[in-house]
């Protein structure tokens, strides 16, 4: 039945046409944009682990990168340690040459041969650097970033390839050491504190008490006799008996212990021949104690037979010398400003400060404070003027005492230089020739350090040559991804250059058929002729 309503021929060519354009345009995008897959609509699968693998491309070429730097760096320390190693094998041949018996003259000449030589090995030491990164100093390993591990679950995790430095420096060991004033760091001030006599309690060292008195007095023919409490005790520590109505003070001196003190006190009360002027006094007994720091030390003043001595005990007393800053009165520590090294300590007051690596005298000041306010002194309040520029200005502290005298000690102010290990070379610091003894001693030191030269050469080299294979097998991976990556989503041009050509002759068959479709309803009017 034809229709003039309904030209069902024309919408069947219409829609053959409208699915021959549909891939007309796939194919003409595939030619232009070289994909066959250009976005997710295309194939969400294949797209989703293209995508994935392309970034894992660019962070390899991102490793590639890292590899390379690394094995430069590490290149660099491999080839100053071989220039070491020639160089420490030209020292040997010079004191090889000073085991001959020699005048002091060529012994001077081959010393300064040496001294040349280590002054050179010194400057490739601090010179082996690439990018800030020197591996003949320190420490720490190097880490150079080798790999992206990814697992089935696709969780990722970095690889490292890790060099171990060889501490090649020529400097000698330094012991801890004070401060001086020019040096970063240095305590000082021109405050000063007051001092004060503060009663010992029985549970400090040289805590003095009484026995065997009654109402002041012995028994008869009896002894009193006062104990020291062991423990230490500090220079102008005060130990005061009465012994017949007069006090005896002894006061202590630097590095004195209770046995000092116990002797003291009786050599203050008898005269050189053992006897004393005292009434009805008789003699002294000191028993030492066997550990000064834990056990008592006792004196026992013994009365004349039948008689009594007079021992007042209100008179017995033990003070310690207390260091304390006045009310409204202040002291200001000046911490000099520059460079301080970790290790450094730093004591004001009995705290003590270590500085940290990186730590300028502006942490050294914080930190002093923070100790100082945990210990809570009574009445002390401390506070911190930070240096504008650490590297050059001071740093102050300043103790202040609020509402009443702060008990604080500025006898201990004191800064310390950290101690400094020798370096992988240091025994080069004190190489010497100048005797035939030196140079035998020198021939043994030299092989050591010759060793240690050789080992640093062999671990640069072998940790390069692995950053060299790692790089290869990256190099390769991303070649193989970019591969892979390829034949999921790139176009076949050949193939596509054959569909093109056909769909473009299905377009014109479509066009003409649905030209001929459009016009069978034209045929219609002949019927009415």
């Amino acid at each position: 039945m034809s229709s003039i309503l309904t030209n069902n021929s024309s919408m069947v060519a219409l829609e053959t046409l409208r699915n021959i354009n549909r891939n007309l345009e796939s194919v003409q995008n595939e030619i232009s944009t070289g994909k066959k897959v250009a976005s997710a609509k295309d194939n969400a699968s294949i797209w989703a682990i293209s995508t994935v693998m392309s970034t894992d491309v660019a962070s390899f070429e991102q490793i590639s990168s890292s590899l390379n730097k690394g094995s430069a760096t590490v290149g660099v320390a491999r080839a100053a340690s071989e220039q070491i190693t020639g160089l420490l094998q030209d020292m040997k041949n010079l004191i090889v040459d000073a085991q001959q018996d020699l005048n002091d003259s060529d012994r001077a000449t081959i010393q300064a041969d040496v001294d040349a030589i280590r002054s050179t090995i010194t400057n490739i030491v601090n010179g082996a650097q690439m990018n800030g990164q020197n591996l003949l100093k320190g420490t720490d390993n190097l880490k150079v970033l080798a790999s992206l591990d990814r697992d089935t679950a696709g969780d990722t995790a970095a690889a490292f390839i890790n060099v171990s430095r060889v501490d090649l420096t020529t400097t000698g060991a330094q012991d801890v050491a004070d401060k001086v004033a020019a040096d970063a760091g240095y305590l000082s001030t021109s405050d000063s504190t007051s001092t004060s006599d503060e009663a010992k309690t029985n549970t400090d060292g040289g805590y003095l008490s009484l026995s065997g008195v009654t109402s002041d007095l012995t028994a008869s023919g009896g002894s009193a006799t006062y104990t020291l409490k062991g423990g230490a005790i500090a220079a102008n520590d005060k130990f005061t008996v009465n012994v017949g109505g007069t006090d005896f003070t002894y006061t202590a001196q630097d590095g004195d212990t209770i046995n000092d003190v116990a002797n003291g006190l009786a050599a203050l009360v008898t005269t050189a021949d053992g006897t004393s002027a005292i009434t009805n006094y008789d003699d002294v007994t000191v028993t030492e104690a066997t550990d000064p720091l834990s056990d008592d030390a006792t004196i026992a003043f013994a009365a004349d037979s039948g008689e009594t001595l007079a021992v007042t005990e209100a008179s017995t007393a033990s003070t310690s010398e207390q260091s304390q800053i006045d009310e409204n009165d202040s002291v200001a520590v000046t911490i000099k400003g520059g460079s301080i090294a970790a290790g450094d300590t730093f004591t004001v007051s009995g705290v003590t400060y270590t500085a940290a690596d990186g730590d300028t005298v502006n942490d050294v000041a914080t930190g002093l404070k923070t100790l100082l306010d945990a210990e809570s002194i009574t009445n002390l309040d401390v506070t911190v003027t930070e240096a504008s520029d650490a590297a050059t200005d001071d740093a102050t502290l300043t103790l202040t005492a609020t509402g009443g005298d702060a008990v604080v000690s500025i006898a201990d102010l004191n800064a310390q230089n950290a101690a400094v290990a020798a370096g992988g070379l240091g025994a080069l610091s004190s190489l010497s020739v100048a005797t035939a003894s030196d140079a035998t001693a020198a021939l043994s030191s030299i092989e050591t350090l010759l060793d240690k030269a050789i080992t640093a050469a062999t671990t640069f080299g072998s940790a390069q040559k692995q950053i060299e294979g790692q790089t290869e097998f990256v190099q390769n991976l991303v070649d193989s991804m970019k591969s892979g990556i390829g034949s999921m989503v790139d176009a076949d041009i050949e193939a596509a250059s054959a569909k093109l050509q056909a769909l473009q002759v299905q377009q014109q068959l479509g066009v003409q058929a649905l030209s001929i479709a459009n016009s069978a309803p034209q045929t219609l009017l002949s019927l009415f002729r």
